[in-house]
């Protein structure tokens, strides 16, 4: 069975917005682009305005797709769609994340992240959306 997650884009002033997860469980303290799984009946954007909200205490505004990546995970294989992202505000109560930060090329490139991560990152700078 494959499953849907997402990753939500939000780029301000030629930086992309980044999390630090928390320590202990998935992604103990790699970074990550704001989003998480699809559930039943969901669309993808409905997944981000869901996630963006329990992640952070911000409403979102999902844009167009711009990436896909599909791995697997302890036995599950998933398809991770890299949507844009308007935030109404970037005035965040974090629950998942120890740290939000907007972050251009360079940094991105030092940053721990996870494998799915890793290729919208690659995505990103390869595609000329960040420079």
């Amino acid at each position: 069975m494959k499953r849907d997650t997402t990753a939500g884009i939000v780029i301000k002033d030629g930086k992309v917005l980044v999390g630090k997860r928390v320590k202990g469980g998935s992604l103990s303290e790699k970074w990550e682009f704001p989003g998480g799984k699809n559930r039943y009946g969901e669309t993808l954007g409905d997944t981000l305005i869901r996630e963006f909200q329990e992640e952070l205490s911000v409403s979102a505004e999902p844009g167009a797709e711009i990436f896909s990546y599909s791995f697997s995970n302890n036995g599950t294989d998933y398809t991770l769609h890299a949507i844009t992202v308007a935030l109404c505000s970037d005035d965040f109560v974090l629950s998942v994340h120890e740290e939000m930060r907007w972050t251009g090329k360079d940094e991105l490139l030092s940053l721990d992240m996870g494998q799915s991560d890793s290729a919208i990152r690659e995505y990103l700078i390869q595609s000329g959306i960040l420079r």
